[in-house]
């Protein structure tokens, strides 16, 4: 069914002002190239997940306890 229906898309695509096939082109480049890239977390960002994950009393901050927080980043 996908291929049909990517047949049939591409099929319109081809009656498209040249500018826009361009564009078509630029897209279908870009995810490929992000298909081939492959996203994953380090070892360090996995055991942050598991420990955030396995914490069934977090606790969330209070606006206050945020501008707290990030107070030293401001100029």
């Amino acid at each position: 069914m996908a291929n049909k229906l990517l047949e049939e898309i591409l099929e319109r695509v081809a009656t498209w002002p040249e500018d826009r096939q361009e564009d078509v082109a630029r897209v279908l480049i870009e995810m490929e190239e992000q298909a081939s890239i492959g996203y994953g977390l380090t070892d360090e960002q996995v055991a942050e997940v598991e420990r955030r994950r396995a914490n069934p009393n977090r606790t969330f901050l209070t606006i206050e306890e945020v501008r707290e927080r990030f107070a030293f980043r401001r100029p």
